[in-house]
């Protein structure tokens, strides 16, 4: 015989073996079966002494309370369920042996390294599958059903599983008095239960966005952390993903209610930062006054302009005809100062809502034309110009910035320049300012850099690499900064789902160096990088002007 038939022979003994033990497995399953052991106890043909014995067992049964017989029948079946389950852990091994999927240990034959892995992972989660959708051994039928009554599906399942994946259904299959547990949902969720059930037996499911509310309700209703992680990261990996209603300002509302604050906070970061095509979305319209009031309060959204979000302002004061009170709450966070005088002349004479509205804002308006009116060194001597009236956004007009495409940013330094307005103030609207930027891959602060001695010899480097930097100053110095601290902001776009987006946003008052973070965990040098758009870096710099109150305090 040679060597290929010894190993058939081997592999044929293996098998036989093992379904030998499988069968003796199952003979001790059945033989823990109540109703097994019963029909054992009258059988005919069983001998003397083996009758009277189990003849005696059943009797002392008899004189035990029924509920005793109960538990210790629920115990038999739980022990029998526990079998099955190790039965098919047992053949999933084998098979996936013998389908050549498992890998040797080296170290169990001498070999030299470490040891290899057994991975049967891709079998067990298909036996599993195969279990939940035949409902073999199946010890609980699960009906869900809609608050109105309706069956919408009924499931059958293994409490085993269930109770080892949920401490909530471990509770419920406890507290349960027959063999099928009614189970309310939301119609939204029971039409994805089946999908949750199948994640809890094989640790994956297939979704889509309008499947992500419902599932994450199952997870926290049920208490699988696992899924509800999950379900969390893949809502703020898809917040760009497009949508024919718009899907971010519902979730986020879906957050609030949750208590899930990590999503929370990575919707309303989402809908700030790229607030300008959230406005052109029908998704605007729909979103909550709450929402609108954390939207309207915040310096760092990122839009064209004032007069932008005043209009979709507009549009959504006339779609959803709020309380008045809402409605004045709204208008009074917009930053009219923020608006050439022209523009706010034109929204009072034209602007229907203003019309409606324009006394709960007047005083605003007011300052507003005075703003514009002085120059903001007079204008800090008598108002406190902190105030979020005179801030600014973070404006794309090209008055206030400029976009800044770097190609094979890993290459060398780059610089640019570009010229922005002064001040909104109508005083400086003729007044430019030109700035000067200087972008490095590879820098190096001071104490890093290379040391020299008296002799002119250059020292050893201690340290290699560097990291990116930006460094953004005006060209020339006047007497208009009097007054005036010029914030940077840095914007880092990238592209998600086909859609470009703000990724990043970094804020500084001359170089990048001040926060220390910028584009700390950025690998330049991946051509699939998240910082890159084909092969470069897009940014968008802003430049915001923030006036110094100079009011005397009278003690």
């Amino acid at each position: 015989m040679n060597v290929d038939d010894q190993a058939d022979q081997r592999h044929s003994d293996s098998r036989t073996l093992f379904t030998n033990c499988c069968r003796s497995s199952f003979s001790v399953c059945l033989a823990l079966c109540p109703s097994h052991t019963e029909q054992r106890s009258y059988h005919p043909s069983v001998g003397g002494s083996e009758a009277n014995a189990e003849r005696t067992g059943a009797g002392t049964r008899r004189g035990r309370t029924r509920e005793e017989e109960e538990d210790e029948e629920e115990e038999d079946r739980e022990k029998m369920v526990k079998l099955l389950v190790q039965l098919l852990l047992t053949l999933s091994l084998q098979e996936a042996a013998a389908a050549g999927m498992l890998k040797v240990d080296a170290a169990q034959d001498g070999g030299a390294g470490g040891g290899d892995t057994i991975s049967h992972s891709l079998t067990l989660v298909q036996r599993l599958e195969a279990l939940l959708l035949q409902g073999n051994g199946s010890d609980v039928s699960l009906r869900v059903e809609t608050p109105s009554g309706d069956e919408v599906k009924k499931i059958q399942a293994h409490s085993l599983v269930l109770s080892l994946q949920s401490p909530m259904f471990e509770e419920l299959l406890l507290s349960r008095n027959s063999s099928t547990l009614v189970l309310k949902e939301n119609a939204d969720c029971a039409a994805v239960f089946d999908k949750f059930i199948r994640y809890l037996y094989c640790g994956e499911l297939s979704l889509r966005l309008d499947q992500a509310t419902p599932l994450h309700k199952l997870a926290s209703k049920y208490q699988v952390l696992s899924l509800q992680q999950g379900v969390t990261q893949y809502m703020t990996q898809n917040l760009a993903r497009d949508s024919p209603s718009g899907h971010v300002a519902g979730w986020h509302e879906y957050a609030v209610l949750a208590g899930d604050v990590t999503l929370r906070d990575s919707c309303l970061q989402y809908l700030a930062w790229n607030l300008s095509s959230v406005l052109q979305s029908g998704e605007w319209v729909t979103i909550s006054s709450r929402l609108l009031m954390a939207l309207l309060q915040r310096s760092d959204l990122i839009l064209q302009s004032e007069m932008e979000l005043f209009a979709a302002l507009e549009a959504w004061i006339i779609q959803n005809q709020p309380d008045g009170l809402t409605a004045e709450n709204a208008l009074r966070a917009v930053r009219y100062a923020m608006m050439p005088p022209k523009e706010l002349f034109r929204l009072q004479t034209q602007s229907p809502v203003l019309a409606r509205y324009q006394e709960s804002v007047r005083d605003l308006l007011y300052m507003s034309y005075q703003f514009h009116s002085a120059s903001p060194l007079h204008m800090a001597k008598y108002f406190d110009v902190n105030c979020s009236l005179f801030v600014p956004r973070n404006y794309l007009s090209s008055l206030w910035g400029s976009p800044w495409i770097i190609n094979n940013p890993t290459r060398d330094d780059r610089s640019t320049s570009f010229q922005t307005q002064l001040g909104p103030s109508g005083h400086d609207a003729s007044k430019r300012v030109t700035w000067n930027a200087m972008f490095s891959p590879r820098w190096l602060p001071l104490s890093m850099r290379p040391m020299y001695t008296d002799t002119g010899a250059m020292q050893p480097t201690r340290v290699e690499g560097g990291r990116p930097r930006i460094i953004i100053t005006p060209a020339t110095s006047s007497a208009d900064f009097a007054g005036v601290n010029f914030q940077k902001t840095v914007l880092v776009m990238a592209r998600q789902q086909g859609k470009q987006m703000v990724r990043h946003v970094y804020n500084f008052h001359q170089s990048t160096e001040e926060n220390g973070d910028f584009l700390a965990e950025a690998d330049l040098h991946r051509r699939t990088s998240e910082y890159l758009i084909d092969s470069s870096l897009s940014l968008h710099i802003v430049v915001k002007p923030l006036y110094q109150t100079l009011i005397t305090i009278k003690n």
